[in-house]
């Protein structure tokens, strides 16, 4: 059986991730996020999603890029109302 490379669980439905030419084998998506997912640069949390990428770094929203000194950055549009 596939081995998780983070928890070291043998699972018969592991899957693998292919990035930058390197095969990774996980038995989870919290293991999968846990090795590859980017760190915010302001709190550390793991971005999941598109998150917030400025010269200074990754972040996982506008909020940690703008304590950064990323000024001209935001999560939506100004005035925008959410449904």
């Amino acid at each position: 059986m596939p081995t998780c490379e983070v928890c070291g669980n043998d699972y018969d439905k592991a899957f693998e991730v292919v990035r930058g030419g390197k095969k990774h084998v996980f038995d989870s998506f919290e293991c999968a996020i846990h090795a590859l997912a980017p760190t915010c640069a302001h709190c550390g949390c793991r971005v999941i999603g598109h998150g917030v990428e400025t010269p200074v770094g990754m972040f996982c929203c506008a909020s940690c890029a703008r304590h950064q000194g990323s000024t001209a950055v935001r999560d939506r549009e100004p005035g925008r109302v959410r449904n």
